[in-house]
């Protein structure tokens, strides 16, 4: 399939992996570039990111699982947990056309997928900028989100089920996550 978003989806799990993976147990307090959210919060709701996509994709409701997962003492563990049941979900080719409801709307699986995949990449670039190591991060991944990110998240009427803040402008020429992460509503 040629618009199969699972690669790059893929690319952004690893990624996000790689970040929780390393995070320690000092950098919990860190205050991240979401104003709600420091680093344990943010963890927290990785967790519910990879399991409410892994739920959308199978039919289910995201919104019955809640914003942030509370109470897990390994992070990496249960990231590894949810990983794997998400890949075996992706690895079933039906998915990229099952209706799949989110948050936001009700889209095939290719665009909820799609839309997960620019999640992802935001909130790693919150923990890695949280905890200063932006330069593990993926610019041509966040190159690649960026045009469906744009496209899939509105400039305008940010807030509720929109959960960004209003765009924040970057030069053209900046690097593709400060893009990313502008359009998002962080201050790069």
């Amino acid at each position: 399939m040629t618009n199969d978003p699972r690669a790059l989806f893929v690319r952004a799990l690893d990624q996000t992996q790689q970040l929780v993976n390393t995070t320690g147990p000092d950098d919990l307090d860190l205050q991240t570039p979401c104003d709600e959210y420091d680093v344990r919060t943010l963890l927290g709701h990785l967790l519910t990111v990879a399991a409410r996509i892994d739920l959308a994709l199978n039919g289910g409701d995201p919104l019955t699982i809640p914003v942030v997962t509370t109470g897990v003492d390994d992070v990496p563990a249960a990231w590894k947990e949810r990983r794997v049941a998400l890949d075996a979900t992706l690895a079933d080719d039906s998915i990229l056309g099952r209706t799949c409801k989110l948050p936001w709307g009700t889209f095939p699986g290719a665009a909820a997928i799609g839309a997960y995949t620019g999640e992802l990449a935001t909130h790693a670039w919150d923990l890695a900028t949280a905890t200063g190591r932006r330069d593990q991060l993926d610019e041509e991944l966040a190159a690649q989100v960026l045009a469906t990110v744009r496209q899939y998240v509105p400039a305008e009427q940010r807030g509720g089920h929109i959960p960004f803040g209003p765009v924040v402008p970057v030069a053209a020429d900046a690097p593709p996550y400060d893009q990313l992460a502008g359009w998002q509503g962080r201050r790069p």
